[in-house]
């Protein structure tokens, strides 16, 4: 979103009036949409729970997920629309994006290419395995936000989620079950933190397991090997 910000608006914003907008002529019951950790920006309190501020993006990226909930809260409160914003906390496992740290990680060290570390390596990260967020996911689609939630102001059917594994990962441990299961060495290229990146994401999920008893069970050291096992078998 620093390259390219244009962009970002244009999908992030425009994009999703334009899904939202249609939701309401064409009376879609339920609209469920993709928000991001990345909304707590700034926020030093860990972990991150729902009840937090998110006044404080630290990057576009993460001001443009947050506009999402708002226009979203805003068409709940105008047209009485249903929406579940999700808070999605790192996402990874196969099929997942080529751009994303852990499939870059994971393609450099089998082909012996050295790996970019942000921050030095002293960054955390709570790695949320892909079949958790679906399991979340299904169980929330039927599950509508009505107009008796603890929301002031008429009472909004708007709410929002976080889905992360709850374990913040140190991102140099993250490496190593790389080298582990590849058994090869990353050859390591130390950077200083990226602009607008964030020191540590770390999921409350409390309000996700009170209501659909969400539990995550892919840790870290499970699921990054299947990963990787997909990653070879895909890419032979």
């Amino acid at each position: 979103s620093i390259n390219n910000p244009n962009e970002y608006i244009t999908s992030n914003i425009v994009g999703f009036q334009n899904i939202i907008e249609s939701c309401c002529k064409f009376n879609v019951n339920h609209l469920m949409y993709a928000s991001s950790s990345s909304v707590y920006g700034l926020n030093n309190k860990t972990p991150f729970s729902e009840n937090d501020m998110t006044d404080n993006p630290a990057n576009l990226y993460g001001a443009t997920k947050k506009s999402n909930e708002l226009v979203a809260f805003s068409y709940s409160n105008l047209y009485s629309l249903p929406t579940t914003g999700l808070r999605l906390f790192t996402v990874y496992g196969p099929w997942g994006r080529p751009d994303m740290a852990y499939f870059k990680f994971t393609k450099n060290v089998i082909e012996g290419k050295p790996i970019s570390i942000y921050g030095n390596g002293n960054m955390y990260r709570d790695f949320t395995y892909i079949d958790d967020v679906v399991n979340a996911i299904t169980k929330l689609m039927n599950i509508r936000p009505k107009k008796n939630n603890n929301q002031k102001m008429n009472q909004v059917p708007a709410e929002v989620y976080n889905i992360g594994n709850s374990n913040a990962v140190f991102l140099e441990d993250f490496v190593k079950i790389i080298e582990d299961v590849t058994g090869k060495k990353a050859i390591k290229n130390y950077l200083p933190m990226q602009m607008g990146d964030i020191y540590k994401t770390f999921a409350d999920i409390n309000k996700l397991h009170d209501l659909i008893n969400f539990k995550p069970v892919t840790n870290i050291n499970e699921g990054l090997p299947l990963f990787v096992d997909w990653y070879r078998s895909f890419y032979k």
